[in-house]
């Protein structure tokens, strides 16, 4: 049974970790790596370069969306196959576990089943707009 006095503010605490989440990692995107040099990274993946800036663009938008709790479940959903892609073009070759040489596939499928949660959750308190 859940606690219904404290579990929309489990659903406030994830959704704003998850949000910093996918924040930090457009920042990576952006700062470390550079836009063209991201862009570059997707097409040795064999991937269009464009689809690069999409994933700066979605991850600096639907982080931002989960912070102020603009339509969370949705956003949460949109941003799983952002995840499932790098499990399965990067992350999946490399094991299980994040520590393994190149990162494996583990922190990627939680972070998947983390926005699953979110989705089932809802917003919880403080969110701008419920969905």
């Amino acid at each position: 049974m859940t606690d219904s006095r404290t579990t929309p503010y489990a659903a406030l605490l994830l959704r704003l970790t998850l949000g910093g989440l996918f924040l930090a990692h457009a920042a990576l995107k952006i700062f470390v790596f550079t836009p063209a040099g991201t862009a570059g990274f997707f097409g040795s993946l064999g991937l269009p370069p464009a689809l690069g800036y999409a994933v700066i663009a979605a991850e600096t938008v639907g982080g931002l969306a989960l912070i102020l709790g603009l339509y969370a479940r949705w956003v949460a959903l949109a941003l799983i196959p952002i995840l499932i892609g790098a499990i399965v073009t990067v992350h999946g070759a490399n094991g299980f576990f994040a520590q393994n040489q190149g990162g494996g596939w583990e922190f990627a499928a939680f972070w998947a089943v983390a926005l699953v949660v979110q989705a089932l959750l809802g917003g919880g308190p403080f969110a701008i707009r419920q969905s």
